[in-house]
């Protein structure tokens, strides 16, 4: 049976879910139903939740944003949030950002902020909280404990990363995939490894 040209618009909805840069290269002919999409998306995230979107934002439709009133997702122009991430304010997100697939930010109390230009790669996990843990009581019945994370300008998050609460990652630094951050990371640093240590400088590869 040969395909429709509906069948062909649904496989490229599915590509963008999952490479949302490719959105920005679409041609004209492809924005006139591509626009419409994304415009019903974000107005629909918009009018449910306490969200936030700048213009020429991507949102992927299976993507999952949760924003009570004081728990604000704020998200800049030109950002995009991929394919089955899990955002959960509240969580600032400057301009140009990239938020790749499978992805799981939660602001905790204190809240996550990503600085513009950066990018998080694939399954990475961002959780600024923590549960309690004194003895005389059972974990899940001990209150959570928030600081707060945030993420620099330029900065690049590798794959399958795990950021813990209360770091600060400066701005142009590189976290190697895999690694588990619990320290602050400096200014053009390099880090890797569980936990993550600094291996190099970005000022280096030029």
């Amino acid at each position: 049976m040969p395909l429709s040209p509906e069948d062909y618009q649904q496989q490229h909805k599915q590509r963008l879910a999952w490479m949302p840069w490719l959105y920005y290269r679409l041609k004209d002919k492809h924005l006139e139903w591509a626009k419409p999409w994304q415009q019903a998306i974000q107005q629909h995230i918009q009018a449910v939740e306490t969200v936030t979107l700048a213009e020429d934002c991507f949102i992927a439709p299976d993507a999952q944003l949760f924003a009570e009133p004081g728990r604000l997702i704020d998200i800049a122009a030109n950002s995009f949030v991929a394919a089955q991430c899990f955002l959960h304010g509240p969580l600032s997100i400057g301009e140009h950002v990239a938020i790749n697939h499978g992805c799981s930010i939660d602001g905790g109390q204190k809240g996550v902020s990503i600085g513009k230009n950066s990018r998080i790669a694939n399954g990475v996990k961002i959780y600024a909280f923590n549960h309690g843990m004194h003895p005389d009581q059972p974990i899940w019945q001990q209150n959570s404990q928030s600081q707060g994370i945030n993420i620099g300008e330029d900065v690049w998050i590798g794959a399958n990363v795990c950021i813990t609460d209360g770091v600060n990652i400066s701005n142009h630094a590189v976290v190697g995939m895999g690694s588990v951050v619990t320290k602050n990371v400096p200014e053009w640093a390099i880090v890797a490894g569980n936990p993550a240590k600094i291996i190099g400088d970005r000022r280096d590869k030029a």
